[in-house]
């Protein structure tokens, strides 16, 4: 039996902040504005005994936004659908309103648990405004402050008593692995949030071709084939000068977040309008933080009919994979959120990706492939001096990621001398030997550092000294070699 929790409530009454506080870690976007969740996001409150699921969801029965009014209700609905217990929230600054009073009905016809948490009330004097929701008739209700942390334990203490039991397969899935975290990102409206819905067969995220639909970065546990997963749902990321307001500002700040702590991303690209300057923008974005990748063009039934035969398909991918160069180690395939073309072999690539990083390349062939790669193409000289490459070797580390990215670390004597056109050869010649399908190379370069003449001690037991040059100290014996018997001391005759 799921122990999921629904926090409900009208917009702006501190749904998000209360689902941020338990949650441990800012997820849902926090902003006096009304209506910024739009869809269902979920996470794992971890403050009780056991963990259990909560979701957070956009505020309804108020017209904040009439275009997506009814989509929020839906979502909402579906929320508490699958919820186990409801958490009613309610603004205790404002006062019981008439559309509390509505809710309220709404919510018991759910037939199911309902806790009333009276937000705002941040300190003791406030105390007296809860008494006013006693006539909502919930015989569950709690006074917290989300935003300065106020009764938030008891509050998790009251939910703990309406969940039920944990179960024991629970127990086994929370003991495992963790899951691959997958960031669906991209520019707006390319097809992030239907992609993610075609991936689950269900109606998870807003979609609209109303640009900036998605606003938070949606964590959504997903199983395929015994394998755990968690796809993100990020915001698209729209170049600085175009952002509307400090809400999709920090909607943008929350995608860029997720492709840092990401497993793997898949860089949605609208195939039908081509790689554009903001696609290669957010590319950047994923080579920079290091990201393992596949770049999915979406849409790609809208140029289907555009072409006559597979090889003038594979054409138009090879254009759009060129304008991409720069994170080649990416694979790229055509996809369509609308058919759910091509999403079988989407999870496959990612199945080989995660295999691929778990290869090592061993020290002896990393090192006979560098001077094989040396021979062919030498470095070239920079202010006097040709970069060398002294040694290889891929360090044994531990790593808990799901899918690390392969790391060599290579001595050099002058780490400055590697440019990036010698970076990416060495990386296209490693490559050939080292099945790093989708992975980033990371190549770090320890210079040889000078050796510190004045603690040389080498031939000190000889009587050398490195200060002299190597000349013994004190006086040189005449004859250049010593005479024992001249050092005895001499007898006198007779006596």
């Amino acid at each position: 039996m799921s122990r999921t929790v629904a926090i409900v409530g009208r917009p702006n009454v501190g749904k998000s902040a209360l689902f941020n506080r338990l949650a441990g870690r800012k997820i849902s976007i926090v902003h006096d504005m009304p209506g910024v969740t739009r869809d269902r996001i979920a996470a794992h409150c971890k403050l009780g005994n056991d963990p259990f699921e909560i979701i957070d969801t956009g505020g309804i029965g108020a017209n904040v936004d009439a275009s997506f009014t009814g989509q929020v209700r839906a979502e909402v609905e579906i929320a508490l659908a699958a919820a186990s217990v409801i958490l009613f929230v309610v603004d205790g600054q404002d006062g019981l309103t008439p559309l509390d009073e509505e809710l309220a009905r709404l919510l018991r016809r759910a037939a199911k648990p309902i806790l009333l948490a009276i937000n705002k009330i941040d300190v003791d004097q406030h105390a007296p405004r809860a008494a006013e929701f006693s006539r909502l008739g919930f015989e569950n209700s709690l006074a917290i402050s989300a935003e300065h942390n106020r009764g938030i334990l008891p509050l998790v203490a009251w939910l703990e008593r309406l969940l039920p039991p944990v179960d024991g397969a629970l127990q086994d899935q929370s003991s495992a692995g963790h899951p691959i975290s997958i960031a669906i990102v991209g520019k707006p409206n390319v097809g992030k949030s239907s992609l993610t819905n075609a991936i689950l067969q269900d109606d998870r995220t807003l979609v609209s071709p109303i640009s900036g639909t998605t606003r938070d970065a949606i964590d959504i546990p997903y199983e395929r084939h015994g394998q755990r997963y968690v796809l993100i749902d990020t915001a698209g990321i729209r170049p600085r000068g175009k952002r509307d307001n400090s809400v999709e500002v920090f909607s943008v700040m929350r995608s860029e977040t997720s492709i840092r702590r990401a497993d793997i991303c898949c860089l949605v690209v609208d195939a039908s309008l081509g790689v554009t300057a903001q696609d290669k923008k957010i590319a950047g974005l994923i080579q920079e933080a290091n990201k393992p990748c596949i770049i999915a063009f979406n849409k790609w039934d809208l140029i289907k009919d555009q072409t006559t035969d597979k090889e003038s398909l594979g054409a138009v991918l090879e254009s759009m994979r060129e304008e991409l160069f720069f994170i080649r180690y990416a694979p790229s395939m055509l996809v369509s959120a609308k058919t759910g073309a091509e999403l079988t072999r989407l999870f496959k690539t990612i199945e080989r990706i995660q295999r691929e990083s778990q290869f090592r390349i061993g020290t002896g062939v990393l090192n006979r492939l560098l001077a094989e790669a040396i021979a062919k193409h030498p470095p070239t000289i920079r202010a006097g001096k040709r970069l060398k490459i002294l040694f290889g070797t891929q360090p044994d580390r531990p790593d808990s990621r799901p899918i690390p990215t392969p790391e060599l670390v290579l001595f050099v004597n002058d780490e400055k001398l590697l440019d990036q056109s010698y970076h990416r050869y060495l990386d296209t010649q490693i490559r050939e030997k080292a099945p790093y399908t989708g992975l980033p190379i990371q190549l770090h370069l320890r210079a040889r550092t000078p050796r510190d003449k004045s603690n040389d001690t080498r031939g000190q037991k000889f009587g050398r000294n490195p200060e002299t040059g190597g000349r013994p100290t004190g006086r040189k014996p005449r004859g250049g070699h010593s005479n024992k018997k001249a050092d005895k001391p001499r007898r006198r005759l007779g006596g």
